[in-house]
Protein backbone atom coordinates (compact mmCIF):
# COMPACT_ATOMS: atom_id res chain seq x y z
CA UNK A 1 0.00 0.00 0.00
CA UNK A 2 1.65 3.17 -1.19
CA UNK A 3 1.06 6.55 0.40
CA UNK A 4 -0.28 9.27 -1.87
CA UNK A 5 2.70 11.45 -0.95
CA UNK A 6 5.98 10.82 0.85
CA UNK A 7 5.44 11.05 4.61
CA UNK A 8 6.66 14.04 6.59
CA UNK A 9 9.17 13.49 9.39
CA UNK A 10 8.73 15.08 12.82
CA UNK A 11 9.19 14.68 16.56
CA UNK A 12 6.42 13.69 18.95
CA UNK A 13 5.54 16.26 21.61
CA UNK A 14 2.43 14.65 23.14
CA UNK A 15 -0.81 12.78 22.49
CA UNK A 16 -4.00 13.99 24.17
CA UNK A 17 -7.77 13.47 24.09
CA UNK A 18 -7.02 10.18 22.26
CA UNK A 19 -7.36 11.70 18.79
CA UNK A 20 -4.80 14.53 18.87
CA UNK A 21 -1.01 14.62 18.73
CA UNK A 22 1.25 17.63 18.73
CA UNK A 23 4.25 17.16 16.46
CA UNK A 24 7.31 19.31 15.89
CA UNK A 25 8.05 19.59 12.17
CA UNK A 26 11.16 21.61 11.41
CA UNK A 27 10.67 24.75 13.53
CA UNK A 28 6.87 24.58 13.73
CA UNK A 29 4.37 22.64 15.82
CA UNK A 30 1.44 20.99 14.03
CA UNK A 31 -1.54 19.13 15.46
CA UNK A 32 -2.11 15.78 13.76
CA UNK A 33 -5.03 13.39 13.92
CA UNK A 34 -4.23 10.19 15.83
CA UNK A 35 -6.31 7.43 14.18
CA UNK A 36 -5.32 4.82 16.78
CA UNK A 37 -7.74 4.81 19.72
CA UNK A 38 -5.83 2.12 21.62
CA UNK A 39 -3.40 2.63 24.45
CA UNK A 40 -0.38 2.79 22.10
CA UNK A 41 1.57 1.39 25.03
CA UNK A 42 5.32 2.03 24.77
CA UNK A 43 5.09 4.29 21.72
CA UNK A 44 4.38 7.74 23.08
CA UNK A 45 7.69 8.88 24.54
CA UNK A 46 8.38 12.56 23.93
CA UNK A 47 10.79 13.22 21.04
CA UNK A 48 10.14 9.89 19.35
CA UNK A 49 10.55 10.30 15.60
CA UNK A 50 7.22 10.14 13.78
CA UNK A 51 5.97 10.25 10.19
CA UNK A 52 2.85 12.11 9.10
CA UNK A 53 0.69 12.13 6.00
CA UNK A 54 -0.82 15.39 4.78
CA UNK A 55 -4.23 15.95 3.23
CA UNK A 56 -5.20 19.39 1.94
CA UNK A 57 -8.92 18.62 1.68
CA UNK A 58 -10.61 21.85 2.91
CA UNK A 59 -13.29 19.79 4.66
CA UNK A 60 -10.73 18.31 7.03
CA UNK A 61 -10.17 20.03 10.36
CA UNK A 62 -6.70 18.52 10.72
CA UNK A 63 -4.49 18.29 7.64
CA UNK A 64 -1.98 15.90 9.17
CA UNK A 65 -2.40 12.26 10.23
CA UNK A 66 -0.03 10.24 12.40
CA UNK A 67 1.09 7.19 10.41
CA UNK A 68 4.34 5.78 11.86
CA UNK A 69 6.22 6.09 15.15
CA UNK A 70 9.84 5.08 15.66
CA UNK A 71 10.19 3.35 19.04
CA UNK A 72 13.12 1.22 20.23
CA UNK A 73 14.76 1.83 16.84
CA UNK A 74 11.88 0.18 14.97
CA UNK A 75 9.32 1.75 12.64
CA UNK A 76 5.80 0.95 13.87
CA UNK A 77 2.63 1.64 11.86
CA UNK A 78 -0.02 3.10 14.15
CA UNK A 79 -2.81 4.12 11.75
CA UNK A 80 -5.37 1.39 12.38
CA UNK A 81 -7.44 2.68 9.45
CA UNK A 82 -4.67 1.50 7.13
CA UNK A 83 -4.65 -2.10 8.35
CA UNK A 84 -7.38 -3.45 6.08
CA UNK A 85 -5.96 -1.55 3.10
CA UNK A 86 -2.58 -3.16 3.71
CA UNK A 87 -4.17 -6.61 3.92
CA UNK A 88 -6.30 -5.99 0.81
CA UNK A 89 -3.14 -4.98 -1.04
CA UNK A 90 -1.44 -8.13 0.21
CA UNK A 91 -4.33 -10.34 -0.87
CA UNK A 92 -4.45 -8.81 -4.34
CA UNK A 93 -0.69 -9.13 -4.78
CA UNK A 94 -0.40 -12.67 -3.43
CA UNK A 95 1.75 -11.64 -0.48
CA UNK A 96 -0.09 -13.85 2.02
CA UNK A 97 0.88 -17.46 1.38
CA UNK A 98 -2.32 -19.01 2.74
CA UNK A 99 -4.53 -17.04 0.34
CA UNK A 100 -2.57 -17.03 -2.92
CA UNK A 101 -5.20 -19.11 -4.73
CA UNK A 102 -8.32 -17.20 -3.70
CA UNK A 103 -10.57 -15.84 -6.44
CA UNK A 104 -13.04 -13.57 -4.63
CA UNK A 105 -12.28 -10.90 -2.03
CA UNK A 106 -15.23 -9.36 -0.22
CA UNK A 107 -14.40 -6.69 2.39
CA UNK A 108 -16.57 -5.93 5.41
CA UNK A 109 -18.43 -9.22 5.29
CA UNK A 110 -21.66 -9.19 7.32
CA UNK A 111 -21.67 -12.48 9.19
CA UNK A 112 -24.60 -11.80 11.50
CA UNK A 113 -26.81 -8.95 12.66
CA UNK A 114 -24.16 -7.84 15.17
CA UNK A 115 -20.89 -8.93 13.56
CA UNK A 116 -18.88 -7.96 10.49
CA UNK A 117 -15.59 -9.56 9.61
CA UNK A 118 -12.88 -7.76 7.66
CA UNK A 119 -12.78 -10.08 4.65
CA UNK A 120 -14.51 -13.05 3.11
CA UNK A 121 -12.22 -14.74 0.56
CA UNK A 122 -14.11 -17.62 -1.06
CA UNK A 123 -15.06 -19.55 2.12
CA UNK A 124 -12.24 -18.08 4.20
CA UNK A 125 -13.19 -15.49 6.81
CA UNK A 126 -10.30 -13.19 7.73
CA UNK A 127 -10.41 -10.97 10.81
CA UNK A 128 -7.50 -8.51 10.92
CA UNK A 129 -5.90 -7.31 14.16
CA UNK A 130 -3.36 -4.49 13.98
CA UNK A 131 -0.31 -5.15 16.18
CA UNK A 132 1.84 -2.32 17.56
CA UNK A 133 2.90 -3.54 21.02
CA UNK A 134 6.52 -4.52 21.61
CA UNK A 135 7.79 -4.83 25.18
CA UNK A 136 10.44 -7.48 24.56
CA UNK A 137 12.69 -6.46 21.67
CA UNK A 138 12.20 -9.87 20.05
CA UNK A 139 8.43 -10.34 20.42
CA UNK A 140 5.39 -8.41 19.17
CA UNK A 141 2.20 -8.72 21.22
CA UNK A 142 -1.57 -8.25 21.00
CA UNK A 143 -3.64 -6.74 22.52
CA UNK A 144 -2.21 -3.60 24.13
CA UNK A 145 -5.38 -3.13 26.23
CA UNK A 146 -8.42 -5.21 27.20
CA UNK A 147 -10.47 -5.94 24.07
CA UNK A 148 -13.99 -7.21 24.61
CA UNK A 149 -14.61 -6.74 20.89
CA UNK A 150 -11.68 -9.01 20.12
CA UNK A 151 -13.08 -11.77 22.33
CA UNK A 152 -16.50 -11.39 20.71
CA UNK A 153 -14.90 -11.87 17.29
CA UNK A 154 -13.22 -15.08 18.45
CA UNK A 155 -16.55 -16.48 19.65
CA UNK A 156 -18.21 -15.59 16.34
CA UNK A 157 -15.34 -17.18 14.41
CA UNK A 158 -15.90 -20.42 16.34
CA UNK A 159 -19.58 -20.23 15.36
CA UNK A 160 -18.61 -19.78 11.71
CA UNK A 161 -16.98 -23.22 11.67
CA UNK A 162 -20.40 -24.81 12.12
CA UNK A 163 -21.60 -23.00 8.98
CA UNK A 164 -18.82 -24.33 6.80
CA UNK A 165 -16.49 -21.33 6.84
CA UNK A 166 -12.73 -21.48 7.28
CA UNK A 167 -11.97 -18.73 9.83
CA UNK A 168 -8.63 -16.98 10.26
CA UNK A 169 -7.30 -14.24 12.51
CA UNK A 170 -4.50 -12.32 10.84
CA UNK A 171 -2.28 -10.40 13.26
CA UNK A 172 -0.95 -7.64 11.02
CA UNK A 173 2.31 -6.83 12.76
CA UNK A 174 3.32 -3.32 11.73
CA UNK A 175 6.64 -3.54 13.53
CA UNK A 176 9.79 -3.37 11.46
CA UNK A 177 12.08 -6.40 11.58
CA UNK A 178 10.22 -8.41 14.24
CA UNK A 179 10.18 -12.22 13.90
CA UNK A 180 7.98 -13.45 16.76
CA UNK A 181 4.47 -12.79 18.03
CA UNK A 182 2.43 -13.81 21.07
CA UNK A 183 -0.83 -13.00 22.84
CA UNK A 184 -0.34 -10.57 25.74
CA UNK A 185 -2.18 -12.67 28.29
CA UNK A 186 -1.13 -10.46 31.21
CA UNK A 187 -2.97 -7.56 29.55
CA UNK A 188 -6.16 -9.46 28.61
CA UNK A 189 -6.41 -12.92 30.13
CA UNK A 190 -9.95 -13.41 28.81
CA UNK A 191 -8.80 -12.81 25.23
CA UNK A 192 -5.96 -15.28 25.73
CA UNK A 193 -8.37 -17.96 27.02
CA UNK A 194 -10.71 -17.38 24.07
CA UNK A 195 -7.73 -17.57 21.73
CA UNK A 196 -6.81 -21.01 23.10
CA UNK A 197 -10.40 -22.22 22.80
CA UNK A 198 -10.71 -20.91 19.24
CA UNK A 199 -7.43 -22.53 18.25
CA UNK A 200 -8.53 -25.87 19.69
CA UNK A 201 -11.86 -25.64 17.83
CA UNK A 202 -10.15 -25.04 14.50
CA UNK A 203 -9.81 -21.28 14.01
CA UNK A 204 -6.48 -20.57 12.28
CA UNK A 205 -4.11 -17.84 13.47
CA UNK A 206 -1.51 -16.10 11.31
CA UNK A 207 1.01 -13.36 12.04
CA UNK A 208 2.57 -11.37 9.21
CA UNK A 209 4.97 -8.50 9.64
CA UNK A 210 5.13 -5.42 7.45
CA UNK A 211 7.87 -3.59 5.62
CA UNK A 212 7.55 0.11 6.43
CA UNK A 213 9.08 3.29 5.06
CA UNK A 214 7.98 6.84 4.30
CA UNK A 215 6.56 5.84 0.90
CA UNK A 216 4.67 2.61 1.56
CA UNK A 217 3.66 -0.12 4.00
CA UNK A 218 3.31 -3.64 2.66
CA UNK A 219 3.11 -7.18 3.97
CA UNK A 220 6.60 -8.66 4.06
CA UNK A 221 6.67 -12.16 5.60
CA UNK A 222 5.04 -14.65 7.91
CA UNK A 223 6.38 -14.66 11.48
CA UNK A 224 6.32 -17.19 14.30
CA UNK A 225 3.43 -17.33 16.81
CA UNK A 226 4.61 -18.31 20.29
CA UNK A 227 2.15 -20.04 22.65
CA UNK A 228 2.91 -19.90 26.34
Amino acid sequence: MKFTNTLIKGKLIKRYKRFFTDIKVNNSVVTAHCPNTGSMKGLLDKNNTVYLSKNDDPKRKLKFTLEIIVANKRLIGVNTHRANKIVADGLNRGLINEFKSIKNIKPEYKFSSDTRFDFLCDKNIIEVKNVTLIRDQKIAEFPDAITERGSKHLIRLIESLKKGYKPFVLFLTQIQGINNFKIARDIDLNYYKNYLIAKEKGVKFLAYRCLLNNKEIKIEKNINIIDE
